[in-house]
């Protein structure tokens, strides 16, 4: 909510809810509306959990009824002064803007190696027979967000999680949204899906960008990521391997890598590490921009 662009829709002043302009609004109007709420609802339930308050204290901050915020935290469209009203209560400045619309073919453009690390993981996955949902949906009581990468074996009730980074300019944010996956995710998504018994086996990966500029980040803040990533990447590698986690029932793992999502020139060249090898590896890309050259030249070749 520090900075996001609004839709280019009416609100009501006098309500908290959108005006409807529109009797009939498209499928793209509802999927840029549930898209920006969904985003700002994660951004205040995310920030309202680290600062340890409850709903009733934001809300009463907000001048908002406690309904109101809880719609707003599920990711429900509210009005443009209930969203400025919870900025403001959590000390936070919103900016606006309205922003040029992109043809779904230059969608790979807006984040092109976030959107890399999905086509590299999904690839590899579905390759090796594994059911792959991208930028999944889900939604909690008081959460709702996308998962970007899910693998799922339902006969052996097994979930494998990525969540993609290039970068960590809020490392608060990132781990809030992170955290709330872990908890929320998976029963979800076995209750959608049709997972009888749900899921016995649940892997949550942080899988990071090989830069010198991330690389820099989780040197700096290790202990922080080995506090929400303690497990060694062994059931991240088993999925990358083609196999499924013996893990016990009912268990949960939380692991990082660092990966390279440009193809090699050398077969033999590892697509990733894991924390253990953070002191002692070297990246492979300067940052998010010296990423994104070695990417395009990679797509020319």
């Amino acid at each position: 909510m520090r900075k996001y662009a609004a839709s280019a829709v009416w609100f009501s002043h006098s309500e908290m809810s959108p005006r409807k302009i529109d009797a009939n609004p498209t499928p793209k109007l509802l999927a840029a509306l549930r898209s920006s709420a969904v985003r700002l609802g994660a951004q205040a339930h995310d920030e309202r959990i680290r600062r340890g308050w409850n709903m009733a204290t934001l809300a009463a901050r907000s001048g908002i009824s406690i309904p109101t915020l809880h719609r707003i935290e599920a990711g429900e469209v509210a009005s443009l002064e209930a969203y400025v009203r919870v900025s403001h209560a959590l000390g936070w400045e919103p900016e606006f803007s309205l922003e040029r619309g992109r043809v779904p073919s230059a969608t790979r453009d807006a984040d092109p190696i976030h959107a890399a690390m999905g086509e590299a993981e999904a690839a590899h996955l579905s390759g090796l027979g594994f059911e792959v949902l991208l930028d999944e949906p889900y939604q909690h009581c008081q959460f709702a967000g996308r998962a970007d990468l899910v693998g799922i074996d339902r006969t052996k009730r097994a979930l494998l999680h990525l969540e993609n980074r290039t970068r960590f300019p809020d490392i608060q944010a990132a781990i809030g949204s992170y955290n709330a996956k872990r908890a929320y995710l998976a029963p979800r998504l076995a209750e959608r899906l049709g997972v009888r018994g749900g899921l016995a086996s649940v892997t949550h990966v942080i899988v990071a960008l090989w830069s010198a500029e991330v690389l820099h980040t989780l040197r700096l803040r290790e202990a922080t990521f080995r506090s929400v990533c303690p497990d060694a990447p062994s059931a991240f590698e088993t999925w990358w391997s083609g196999s499924i986690p013996a893990n016990n029932e009912n268990e949960t793992v939380s692991s990082l890598v660092i990966f390279d999502p440009v193809p090699g020139q050398r077969s033999t060249r590892r697509r990733w590490v894991g924390l253990d090898d953070l002191r002692t590896v070297e990246p492979r890309y300067r940052g998010y921009a010296d990423a994104v050259t070695k990417l395009r030249l990679a797509d020319a070749a």
